[in-house]
């Protein structure tokens, strides 16, 4: 059909540029009769007054919509078996776009908290979509895929797909610190824990986000094989929120270990409540958004038992716990033993230091240092500093030769910038 009708145009062109030939006084030789003819011939099909035929007034064929009809394909096959849980499933659309893609399987029965549906993203042509996580060992997923092709022409496929079964000592689960909806002090960091040691750290860091508001920069830290915190250059501000995802499910770990769970937490910052305690002054400064709240007195270690100085965090609070000496190590029938009740007891290491009430040494406080390692308040004081500080409010402590060792509680603030930087494996 454009054959013809061009050649029809070119028929004209040519009749045209002999009637201007004419002009000049001047006929050509032709072959199609008289040049002095000003009609083209009957049959030409497109000379004036001619009607079209139906072939040439037509629609072009179906098999010539722009771009052909549209292809959906995915880097996994159908009815694939054994595949890989580090594999990260890509579906992609030729000659069109990708308006929806799912993946999700109907569960594996195993007792962590996976989400069934795996989330993706489609780039920004929207002719590919990545999924944002691994697979689940031992599922069936279904991959449905729809695109369509420049016309509008829709098409839907779906796969189906099983993947291989890693044994449970293979996998690795994390958790999460702080919870949902949790309010924390400005120097809390995000602590992620790991049952099954990873290799691979700088795998699973590239699977890892903390996202604050407003937005503050910050670094992760692997403290162990089974351990990795992200704090701020300096302490949050107060009312930032803070979402951390780990995005680990079906990451490869090394040493045949893979990521078990994927997980995600948002929580709050509290307002700036610091303590300085002065282990030579025998006093605590208590400071509040900035400005000194209060002044209370304690006392700390005594010999053979001194208080470790640094910058520690508040691990927990507890209304009342029990603190028995043979868990530090002395025996409860010694001179130094004791198990007793303790009221608003808040932990600052690992190995058992706290800031509690112990009114049974108020005689002491402000004047000598008599506890076994703990500071102690009278309990007045103790109540106050525990209704106004959170977890993860900053307990700095000066005054001895004894240092917090790194990884004896929330150390993170005990290295500087530059050096906890260094924890990072990217």
């Amino acid at each position: 059909m454009f054959t013809r009708a061009v050649s029809g145009v070119r028929w004209l062109a040519v009749a045209l540029l002999a009637g201007l030939v004419t002009a000049c006084g001047t006929v050509p030789e032709s072959s199609t009769g008289p040049a002095s003819s000003s009609q083209p011939p009957a049959s030409a099909p497109n000379s004036p007054g001619a009607k079209p035929s139906d072939e040439e007034s037509a629609e072009p064929p179906e098999s010539e919509a722009p771009g052909g009809p549209v292809e959906l394909s995915a880097n996994v096959e159908d009815d694939a078996d054994g595949v890989k849980i580090d594999t990260v499933i890509k579906a992609t659309a030729k000659y069109g776009t990708l308006s929806a893609v799912t993946l999700e399987h109907g569960g594996t029965g195993s007792p962590k908290m996976d989400v069934p549906k795996v989330t993706g993203a489609l780039n920004d042509e929207k002719t590919s979509w990545t999924a944002g996580s691994g697979l689940d060992p031992a599922a069936t997923y279904t991959l449905k895929i729809t695109g369509a092709n420049a016309a509008g022409e829709e098409k839907t496929e779906k796969i189906t797909f099983t993947t291989k079964s890693v044994d449970r000592t293979k996998q690795t689960f994390v958790n999460i610190y702080p919870k949902d909806g949790q309010k924390v002090g400005v120097g809390m960091p995000a602590v992620l824990t790991f049952d099954v040691p990873v290799k691979d750290k700088a795998a699973f860091e590239k699977q890892l986000k903390v996202t604050s508001v407003p937005a503050q920069e910050g670094s992760w830290n692997w403290f162990s094989d089974k351990e990795v915190h992200f704090r701020p250059k300096t302490y949050w501000k107060s009312g930032t929120k803070i979402t951390v995802n780990a995005n680990l499910n079906g990451i490869n770990a090394g040493n045949g270990i893979y990521g078990q769970n994927s997980s995600s937490k948002t929580y709050s910052v509290g307002r700036s409540v610091i303590t300085k305690v002065d282990l030579k002054a025998k006093k605590a400064v208590v400071e509040i958004d900035g400005k000194k709240a209060k002044t209370i007195p304690i006392s700390a270690g005594k010999s053979g038992f001194i208080t470790r100085s640094g910058s520690k965090l508040i691990m927990e609070k507890l209304d009342k716990t029990r603190m028995a000496s043979e868990t530090v190590g002395i025996n409860e029938n010694s001179s130094e033993g004791y198990n007793m009740m303790v009221e608003f007891a808040m932990r600052i290491t690992q190995s058992g230091e706290f800031v509690h009430a112990a009114p049974w040494n108020a005689g002491n406080m402000g004047k000598v240092n008599a506890s076994h390692g703990c500071t102690g308040m009278k309990t007045d004081d103790a109540y106050w500093l525990f209704r106004n500080a959170e977890v993860g409010s900053p307990v700095i402590t000066t005054g001895s030769n004894r240092e917090t060792e790194w990884g004896n509680g929330w150390t993170d603030w005990n290295r500087s910038w530059a050096e906890y930087q260094k924890g990072s494996a990217l």
